[in-house]
């Protein structure tokens, strides 16, 4: 095997984001909206700059991707009080909406079963015309 071959019983990310999202319902940026006034958690896993750059949906809570399985498992000490129900809905965000998926695949292996994802990101919700603010 050369050093240019993949590993047997590996996978290409094409794959692994391909078998994350066939586990989840995916959400568009009007459905997320309509959640989040239910009552879902939206969850922006975005890193600083690009929440500088790009603004920040009002009302998502930032967790960056490093940590965001110790912030939500219910049974790690380092989760946020929210954090408690293995039954909570939470819809996770990134700028395009492939990270997002991988993280929302993630989050159900925790149990958090109601995981799932913004498809297209903060991109799509903005261009959705949907309210967005500057960085903090």
């Amino acid at each position: 095997m050369g050093a240019d071959a993949p590993p047997p019983g590996s996978a290409g990310i094409a794959e692994i984001l391909a078998g994350a999202r066939a586990r989840l319902r995916r959400v568009g940026p009007h459905e997320t909206a309509e959640a989040l006034e239910r009552g879902a958690v939206l969850i922006d896993i975005r890193p600083a700059a690009q929440r500088a750059e790009f603004g920040e949906i009002p009302g998502a809570v930032i967790i960056e991707r490093n940590v965001l399985e110790w912030r939500l498992d219910p049974r790690s000490d380092a989760r946020l009080p929210f954090a408690e129900s293995y039954d909570l809905e939470v819809i996770v965000t990134c700028q395009e909406g492939y990270t997002s998926s991988l993280a929302a695949a993630a989050l159900q292996d925790l149990g958090l079963h109601r995981a799932t994802d913004l498809a297209g990101g903060f991109a799509a919700w903005r261009d959705a015309g949907l309210p967005v603010r500057r960085a903090d």
